[in-house]
């Protein structure tokens, strides 16, 4: 039996049930207080689009939206303009969003920690595949677009 790999959104979620036990077991100086965390919701809806976009994106060009599956097509355009990894930011967002509503400190571990983990399990591996894949025009786009911001 093939065993399935854990997906990039069950990172976020474990980040974000994370977040909420470091915030309410363990929630350090409050760092944001009302109404000021309501701010929040900038970061969090943008992560929420930003992920939305790419993930159309990639359907719209025919290509895989998992990971460590071969990908049809280098998207330049759109988001991918911006950042290589424009889900991956996305979620990053989300969950900076989210630690700004809590306001207490803890939970800004888990923003900071949170694309170290998916460099690590994802993006080393995939910009890897994308280099085989794509060669010169995967190297040319690498050069001109930062890998987050």
């Amino acid at each position: 039996m093939k065993r399935r790999a854990v997906l990039p959104p069950t990172y976020l979620f474990a980040a974000i049930v994370l977040m909420a036990l470091f915030h309410f077991a363990l929630p350090g100086a409050k760092v944001i207080t009302f109404p000021c965390g309501i701010v929040g919701a900038l970061p969090f809806a943008l992560g929420i689009a930003l992920n939305l976009t790419a993930d159309r994106q990639l359907k719209r060009h025919g290509t895989t939206v998992k990971p460590f599956e071969e990908s049809s097509a280098l998207i330049t355009d759109g988001v991918f303009r911006l950042t290589r990894h424009p889900m991956y930011l996305g979620f990053a967002l989300i969950l900076l969003g989210l630690a700004v509503f809590a306001g207490t400190a803890t939970p800004f571990a888990v923003v900071v920690l949170f694309p170290l983990v998916m460099e690590l399990a994802f993006v080393r591996t995939e910009e890897r595949m994308l280099k085989e894949k794509f060669g010169d025009e995967w190297r040319r786009y690498r050069v001109r677009v930062r890998r987050w911001l």
